[in-house]
Parts: C-alpha cells; structure tokens; sequence
C-alpha cells in the first residue's frame, strides 16, 4: 500500500518562496505534483517521469522546481516567486503498478 504524506503549506505573501515535501512509504519512480484551486479542475505542476525526466506545466515553469531525495523517499516542490493564482491545495501523486496515488493534500495560499 503507498501512502504519501505531504507537508510544508502555508499562508505567504506575493513573491514568496514556499518548499512543499511529500514523504512515500517505499521508493517510487513516477511522482509529481497536482494542484486544485477551489472551483476548478486538478491539474499538473510538475512530476518525474519512468524515465528519470522532469515535465512542468507551462504556467509554473521557471519558477517551481521539482527535485528529490531517494534516500529519504521525498520529492520536493520549490515554489518561488509565488503569485495570488497560485493559491490551491497541492497534491502529492505516484504511479505504481497501474494504479494512482494521492495523499491528502497541503494548502498553499498566496495573498496579494
């Protein structure tokens, strides 16, 4: 069973920088970054893929950075430059064996 666990949320000011962790109960290859802002649909920030590849959406590109720690079964969100449309709960999601995960969601806010 994967559980992802993430953290590092928060209310912060336009330009800020925010650095969201999501903890994985075993090592996973294909992990990224979702987020939903209230009315609208979930979408892609960033993820790693099977292959070791990085994709961003166009919208966060150059300011969110995705990496990871292995050892530590963590993958991280850099948010810099944080702008007001950037406020939404951001997911954690893997893919394993067919099947999707998502843990329970971190709420970033950002005021103006």
């Amino acid at each position: 069973q994967v559980q992802l666990v993430e953290s590092g949320g928060g209310l912060v000011q336009a330009g800020g920088s925010l650095r969201l962790s999501c903890v994985a109960s075993m090592s996973l290859n294909t992990m990224g970054w979702y987020r939903q802002a209230p009315g609208k649909q979930r979408d892609l920030v960033a993820r790693f893929t099977s292959g070791g590849n990085t994709n961003y959406a166009d919208s966060v590109r150059g300011r969110f950075t995705i990496f990871r720690d292995n050892a530590k079964r963590t993958v991280y969100l850099q948010i810099d430059s944080l702008q007001p449309e950037d406020t939404a709960v951001y997911y954690c999601n893997a893919f394993l064996n067919g099947s999707v995960y998502w843990g329970q969601g971190t709420q970033v806010t950002v005021s103006s």
